[in-house]
C-alpha cells in the first residue's frame, strides 16, 4: 500500500512537520509594556533631573558671581598729627607783560632775559616816523588856530568899544565876540590834539614800571610794533617780573582753616636746597572756602632779596596745628574721586559696602593721611571698582588669593 492509499500516515507525516504555538497571555503582555514604560519612565527622569540640577547650579553660580569680587584691609593707625605739609605754588610779587602803546619799528632794544632792571629804566626805543609827521601838523593847525584867535579877539573888542558910541551897530558887535569865543575854543581844540600826540610820541621810549626781571624778550630790532589801538593784537615787547618777594599760594583743608592767622610763620622748602628751611609769613587768604575741593586759599610771602628762589617752583609749606585726635593711613589708591567729594569704601555686615566721606592730610603719593571720617578696625576696601554704590553687595577675598573661578558650569 502506498501513500496516497494511506490518508492516516499522511496526516501523520504534517503534524510532526509543524509544530504548534501556543497564544500570549493577555498577562504577559501587559507586563512588558509596564516594563518598557517603566524604562522609559526612568530616562525622562533621569534627564529631568540632571537638568533640574544644572539649572539650580548655575543659578546659585551666577547668583554668587553678581556681586564685585573686592579685597579688604584694616585702616593703619597714623602718627598724631601736629604739622600738615601742603604744596606750594611760588609766583612772582607782581608779574607784568610790557606792550607797545603807539605804532612803530622796533628801532633798539636795551636789556634782554634775566636783566635785572630798575624802575624807569629805559628797555626799548619806537621809531614812529608817521606820528612824528601827524605831531608837526598839528602843532601848525595850533598856531594857525592861535592866529584866527588872536585876531578874532582883537576884533571883538575894537566893536565892543565903538558900539558904545553907537559908531558899530550890535548886531555886528555880536557877531565878532561870538567869533572870538569860537576861535578860542578851536585853540583850546588844538593844544588838546597837540597835547594827545606829544603823549604818544613819548610812548616812543618805554620805561620800566617796576623793579624785577626782564624773563622774557619777545621781540628784535627792525620788527614791527603795533599797540593794539587799529583793533589788532597788540605786541608784547617784554615780560617782568618783581623778584625780591615771592607769593606762595597753598591750599589748607576745611579742617585747619580756623587755625590759621594772619602774620604766623611759615617754614617752607624746596627740593633743590634739601636740608634747608626758608621762613614765610601768612599775608591773606581768600576768607572763603572752596566748595568743590573743601580747601582755604592761603598766600604766604617769602623774602627772596637773596635771589635763591624762583617762580613757577614747587614748595613744601609746613603748618603747624594742633592735633586732631587719631588718624589713619591707607594707600591712594583705596580713594574715590566723585562729586560729593573724597570717599572711601567700607565693607559692613560682612559684604555690604558702604561709602563714607574722609578729609585728607598730609598726601606723599603712595598713601594718604586720613583724618576724619575712619573709625579703628572699619575695612577698607583695596581698589574700589568705579561701579561700586552705597549698599551694593560684595564678595570679599583675602589680599593675594585667588578670585572665584568664572569659567563655564558643567552639567
Amino acid at each position: 500500500m502506498n501513500d496516497e492509499q494511506n490518508p492516516n500516515r499522511q496526516h501523520s507525516a504534517e503534524s510532526n512537520a509543524i509544530p504548534e504555538q501556543k497564544p500570549l497571555s493577555p498577562r504577559r503582555i501587559l507586563l512588558g509594556v509596564a516594563v518598557a514604560l517603566i524604562i522609559l519612565m526612568v530616562i525622562a527622569a533621569t534627564g529631568i533631573l540632571r537638568r533640574t540640577h544644572a539649572g539650580t547650579a548655575l543659578a546659585q553660580r551666577t547668583e554668587e558671581l553678581a556681586p564685585p569680587t573686592v579685597t579688604v584691609a584694616p585702616a593703619q593707625p597714623g602718627a598724631p598729627t601736629e604739622a600738615i605739609v601742603l604744596p606750594g605754588n611760588v609766583t612772582a610779587f607782581t608779574d607784568a607783560p610790557i606792550y607797545a602803546r603807539t605804532d612803530g619799528y622796533l628801532e633798539h632794544w636795551y636789556y634782554d632775559i634775566g636783566a635785572r632792571v630798575k624802575k624807569g629804566d629805559l628797555l626799548a626805543v619806537i621809531e614812529t616816523p608817521e606820528l612824528d609827521k601827524q605831531v608837526a601838523q598839528a602843532q601848525s593847525d595850533l598856531a594857525t588856530a592861535q592866529a584866527n584867535a588872536n585876531i578874532a579877539r582883537i576884533q571883538a573888542e575894537r566893536y565892543t568899544n565903538l558900539v558904545k558910541s553907537d559908531a558899530v551897530s550890535q548886531q555886528d558887535t555880536d557877531t565878532y565876540v561870538n567869533q572870538a569865543a569860537s576861535t578860542a575854543a578851536a585853540v583850546k581844540s588844538a593844544q588838546a590834539n597837540v597835547q594827545r600826540l606829544l603823549e604818544l610820541q613819548s610812548f616812543e621810549k618805554v620805561y620800566a614800571p617796576f623793579d624785577g626781571v626782564v624773563t622774557a624778550r619777545a621781540v628784535d630790532t627792525g620788527q614791527l610794533i603795533s599797540s593794539g589801538s587799529s583793533g589788532g593784537a597788540g605786541t608784547e615787547l617784554f615780560h617782568m617780573q618783581a623778584l625780591q618777594t615771592l607769593r606762595v599760594y597753598t591750599n589748607m583743608p576745611q579742617l585747619y582753616s580756623q587755625t590759621l592767622k594772619r602774620g604766623m610763620k611759615v617754614e617752607l622748602t624746596f627740593p633743590e636746597y634739601p636740608g634747608k628751611d626758608f621762613e614765610g609769613t601768612l599775608v591773606r587768604t581768600a576768607d572763603a572756602i572752596d566748595p568743590v575741593s573743601r580747601t582755604l586759599l592761603v598766600e604766604v610771602d617769602i623774602d627772596n632779596r637773596t635771589g635763591q628762589l624762583m617762580p613757577g617752583a614747587l614748595a613744601q609749606v609746613h603748618f603747624k596745628t594742633p592735633r586732631v585726635g587719631p588718624t589713619f593711613i591707607v594707600p591712594s589708591s583705596a580713594l574715590i574721586f566723585r562729586r560729593a567729594g573724597l570717599q572711601l569704601a567700607l565693607v559692613v555686615h560682612k559684604d555690604v559696602a558702604h561709602l563714607v566721606p574722609v578729609v585728607i592730610g598730609e598726601d606723599d603719593g603712595a598713601t594718604v593721611q586720613i583724618i576724619s571720617g575712619l573709625n579703628s578696625g572699619d575695612q577698607v576696601i583695596q581698589d574700589p571698582p568705579d561701579s561700586l554704590i552705597d549698599g551694593q553687595k560684595v564678595t570679599v577675598v583675602k589680599p593675594g588669593s585667588e578670585p572665584p573661578h568664572e569659567g563655564g558650569l558643567q552639567p
